[in-house]
């Protein structure tokens, strides 16, 4: 199953601007950084109306509220410390950021075993003291349907460890490189691509080498996804941080930004609209100052319902 209807998300109580992380991700705005305060304010309410419309949609959501200490201004992005998988495993990555290895929380996990069962923890973070790195699914795009995971290689995302998760949870690694117009390689996966059931969104033309290209897209196309292209003007808008995810009626959603909402094509949304109910909410302040979007914010529970 490619998308699920469990979800989750960490509500906010001290969101930032992050310095640790804005030298290697391009999409976070200094100036953007205002008032503590207010932008903590500006994102809890972007938050709470992001929750509060899907699960008016019937999507099943576990919200866990952020601790004020230690400070982890990204908490509200689990998906990149933690995964969850269909055969009870649960995968813990090392994080770029000293400050983001702070929200690895037992008690997180501990709360999701009341309802689903944890077979299994492969353990990744200890690469992160020889300073290799794998941000969880902002790293990698899992096709999980064919067992295929993309990755973008940067400063986030370590071969060795990449191989190491797909050794060890069965998945064949499609890598590539992905810059922006200045030439700088893209932080995380999930801002160049989103994998649905039936579809692929990708900003192809952030992948530089021809041959990774042409891979790419071979691979998309050879697994009958639809390949639905976005511009680098659409990636920087988060058009690319989508997640199709279900409800409890086993409809298809697809989630995004306003922001990105907007940047789209009519014929985009067309080819999108065949396969999903689109659903979009305003992150303005979640995407400027934290440098991801919708799909950031969620880490989809995959694990066997007790």
């Amino acid at each position: 199953m490619q998308a699920t209807s469990h979800i989750l998300m960490i509500r906010p109580v001290r969101f930032a601007f992050n310095e640790q992380t804005a030298e290697s991700n391009a999409f976070q705005d200094p100036e953007a950084a205002q008032n503590a305060v207010e932008v903590q304010e500006k994102a809890l309410h972007e938050f709470d109306a992001m929750v509060d419309g899907l699960r008016n949609l019937g999507v099943d959501i576990t919200v866990i509220e952020d601790t004020p200490e230690p400070h982890t201004p990204d908490a509200i992005f689990p998906n990149n410390w933690v995964s969850f998988h269909a055969n009870g495993t649960v995968c813990l990555y090392p994080m770029y950021a000293p400050n983001r290895r702070l929200e690895r929380r037992e008690e997180i996990i501990s709360h999701l075993q009341k309802k689903f069962k944890v077979n299994n923890t492969l353990d990744f973070t200890t690469y992160e003291a020889a300073q290799q790195f794998l941000e969880g699914t902002g790293s990698l795009v899992l096709d999980r349907i064919n067992r295929i995971a993309y990755a973008c290689l940067s400063p986030r995302t370590s071969p060795e460890i990449l191989e190491e998760f797909a050794r060890k949870m069965d998945f064949r690694v499609v890598s590539f490189t992905s810059t922006d117009e200045k030439g700088r390689q893209i932080y995380h996966t999930n801002v160049v691509m989103c994998i649905g059931d039936r579809f692929a969104v990708i900003c192809t033309e952030s992948i530089i080498n021809d041959e990774e290209r042409a891979y790419v897209l071979q691979t998309l196309q050879q697994t009958g996804k639809e390949v639905i292209e976005i511009s680098m003007e659409q990636l920087k808008r988060f058009a690319g941080n989508m997640l199709q995810v279900q409800n409890k009626f086993g409809e298809n959603i697809l989630v995004m930004s306003t922001q990105a909402y907007r940047s789209l094509l009519p014929d985009q949304l067309k080819k999108l609209e065949k396969h999903n109910q689109m659903f979009y909410t305003d992150l303005y302040t979640i995407e400027s100052n934290g440098g991801g979007s919708a799909r950031c914010m969620m880490a989809e529970v995959y694990l066997p319902v007790k």
